[in-house]
């Protein structure tokens, strides 16, 4: 075995271990089905189609989601095959990656809020890249991120006794970072959990470094960039999408835009006049997401 091999199989088992230690939802068997058949040489999307087709949840949820304004298409999605034919492969397993994502969690009324929250995110997040239309920010891709972002804190509330006094305070904390403050009172944070669950996942490098990231201040802002511009501007979107739902619904209180706001801004190309403009379109989101 050579020194890259190697180092490339220490690097997947410190994954596992830490993946079993943080109890992250296993990737569901779906994504391994749809990513083999991207390797083929020829994909077949039929086949792909009816793997999806036969768990009618994941079916609907598909054709709901490939519909949504907040994922960019601008044809209208009537079954799976419309779906990917419309998104190809590739976006596809993302979108049965972001589906998949809530049912991978045991309902719980202590997670309602969160989802609805997230849920909102996402679909503003989506809504505001088709809005600022910025070359290589796909609706999509902001869409998933949206979703994915904060998936760590579900996974901590479930494992860590104390965690929902440390989110209480990490929301209201107005000097430290948010992962700051959980780590002053855990041995990881959200961002690290959630960046590992979406490695794990198989999804793209950009999302995974920007969910590893979206709190931090100085890689948003660093020049040159640490962090592929598409990372930074997937923070970017979410953060200003969570600013407009907290303006707009009063939901999802933090005071992250305080920190990262004037970093956000400019990577989108907007200002706060340009975001006031925005409101009655993404008020319009708001009520339709779910």
């Amino acid at each position: 075995m050579d020194k890259r091999a190697a180092g490339q199989e220490t690097v997947t088992t410190a994954l596992e271990d830490n993946l079993r230690a943080i109890d992250i939802p296993p990737r569901p068997l779906i994504i391994d089905r749809i990513r083999d058949e991207m390797m083929q040489g020829d994909p077949c999307l039929r086949r792909v189609g009816q793997l999806i087709s036969a768990d009618v949840g994941l079916a609907a949820g598909l054709i709901k989601t490939a519909g949504s304004p907040s994922f960019g298409l601008r044809t209208r999605v009537r079954s799976v095959a419309d779906a990917l034919m419309l998104l190809g492969l590739d976006v596809t397993s993302r979108a049965v990656a972001a589906i998949s994502l809530r049912r991978a969690f045991p309902n719980s009324g202590h997670y309602v809020r969160f989802w609805d929250a997230s849920a909102r995110i996402a679909a503003l997040s989506g809504w505001l890249a088709q809005e600022v239309s910025l070359p290589g920010l796909p609706a999509a891709d902001a869409y998933t991120f949206g979703l994915f972002r904060d998936c760590g804190i579900v996974i901590l509330l479930r494992r860590l006794p104390t965690y929902m006094q440390t989110l209480a305070r990490a929301n209201g904390d107005t000097g430290r970072s948010f992962t700051a403050v959980e780590r002053a009172e855990h041995p990881t944070d959200h961002a690290v959990v959630g960046g590992l669950m979406a490695v794990d996942w198989w999804l793209p490098e950009e999302i995974c470094q920007a969910i590893r990231h979206h709190h931090d201040r100085a890689a948003l802002a660093s020049f040159p960039p640490d962090l592929p511009t598409l990372s930074r501007r997937l923070i970017a979107v979410s953060q200003t999408a969570e600013h407009l739902l907290q303006q707009l619904s009063g939901a999802s209180r933090t005071q992250e835009w305080a920190k990262l706001g004037e970093v956000c801004l400019p990577l989108l190309g907007i200002d706060e006049e340009d975001l006031r403009q925005m409101h009655p379109g993404a008020t319009a989101i708001i009520q339709t997401a779910d």
